[in-house]
């Protein structure tokens, strides 16, 4: 779906150009908001442009799904209405009742719900590894296993997975390789150029950048699986509203200098973290002793804005960094230009406490805005209690 024109060109002129083609009427550069439902037929059958019914397909979508599929190397890019909407509209695509995926042992909480209390009452089993140990990976297939799920970076632990290294596994396994490719943006990281089947994002995060807009995508190389997909986004009825689209296609133009200011700047904070006398451990793939380092540096353009730490005195210590933080704000969600912080265990993966998945109690999280770094850092030493 994506230009052929774009094609080509450099990452920053395609988030700019792929999609947004002048209105052919007035002939304005930005795509117009295509605020309506259902669109005059010339005769029976006869469509404009394919146009039908906006749950179907609208002009607005239509342009931020072919900037989609530029931006991530893919032939089909899909628009929902929130990133989980993206996920199980996936699941749904790729498995029926009695299938298996194999999840990772870090994730977003939501995801381990949507597995763990939403597709195991529909059937599908699930289990988990260490994705970034692909025998460990490989030993987790079972026979009715039609898909491997990664999070590289992972929410919240910032963990490294070689995605060349899995895509291997799943191409010798006869499976489809799914890679959430939210928290590196497709500026750092390009899945499908690494043997992925399917890249996901939640557009909420980096895509839209200013915290202003709920949004999923699928992006898909495989023209047939992208046919599925469409079907089932048009079925499940999930779909991202124009207003929502035009948002994040705005926000999209901005991808690549934003996220430059972001990977400054967390670098700039995960350094502080890791000399502060009260933090225990700093996860941030851009320090050289992080263990995915090398994979990080192989497969990344950069390593992104989040960085998570540990803190001495426990759950109670964090939740007090968390509070005292002025700058940061305490709010759920990442990947705006404003710095937020978090307490994982009690906030966004509240959900996986318990299982596998469950994260330290004393774990912090930062998302990592662009504002300046030393106010950043000022923040943090006084919110550690400096």
């Amino acid at each position: 779906m994506s230009d052929q024109h774009t094609t080509h060109q450099n990452f920053e002129t395609r988030a700019i150009h792929a999609g947004n083609t002048a209105d052919p009427l007035t002939g304005a550069v930005v795509p117009p908001i295509y605020q309506v439902s259902t669109y005059k037929q010339d005769g029976v059958g006869g469509l404009r442009g394919g146009y039908e019914y906006s749950r179907s397909a609208n002009p607005t979508r239509t342009a931020l799904e072919e900037n989609l599929a530029a931006l991530e190397g893919g032939r089909r890019g899909l628009a929902f209405a929130s990133g989980l909407a993206a996920e199980d509209c996936l699941l749904r695509a790729l498995l029926v009742p009695g299938d298996h995926v194999v999840i990772p042992n870090d994730a977003y909480g939501g995801t381990f719900r949507l597995f763990a209390k939403v597709a195991s009452r529909w059937g599908v089993e699930w289990s988990v590894a260490d994705t970034s140990d692909p025998a460990a990976v490989k030993a987790a297939i079972t026979d009715r296993t039609k898909a491997i799920w990664v999070e590289t970076p992972s929410n919240p632990l910032l963990g490294i997975t070689d995605i060349a290294a899995l895509a291997d596994v799943a191409r010798t396994s006869g499976v489809k390789l799914v890679v959430d490719n939210t928290f590196a943006s497709p500026y750092l990281q390009q899945p499908l150029a690494l043997g992925a089947d399917v890249v996901v994002h939640s557009l909420t995060k980096y895509m839209g950048g200013h915290s202003d807009v709920v949004g999923g995508a699928l992006v898909t190389a495989d023209a047939e699986l992208g046919e599925e997909l469409a079907y089932h986004q048009n079925a499940m009825g999930a779909v991202a509203g124009p207003f929502d689209s035009w948002i994040v296609l705005r926000g999209i133009k901005t991808l690549a200098v934003r996220m430059d200011r972001h990977g400054e700047n967390a670098a700039k904070v995960a350094e502080m973290l890791s000399r502060h006398p009260k933090v225990t451990h700093v996860l941030y793939p851009g320090l050289p002793e992080h263990p995915g380092h090398e994979v990080a540096a192989k497969q990344m353009r950069g390593y992104g804005g989040m960085v998570s730490f540990r803190v001495e005195g426990g759950e109670q210590a964090a939740v007090e960094v968390c509070n005292r933080a002025k700058l940061f704000t305490l709010g759920e969600s990442l990947g705006g230009v404003e710095s937020l912080i978090e307490h994982p265990g009690l906030m966004t993966h509240a959900s996986v406490a318990g299982s596998l998945l469950e994260v330290p109690a004393d774990l912090v999280r930062l998302s990592v805005g662009i504002e300046n770094a030393d106010d950043l850092l000022a923040d943090l030493r006084q919110a550690l209690g400096d």
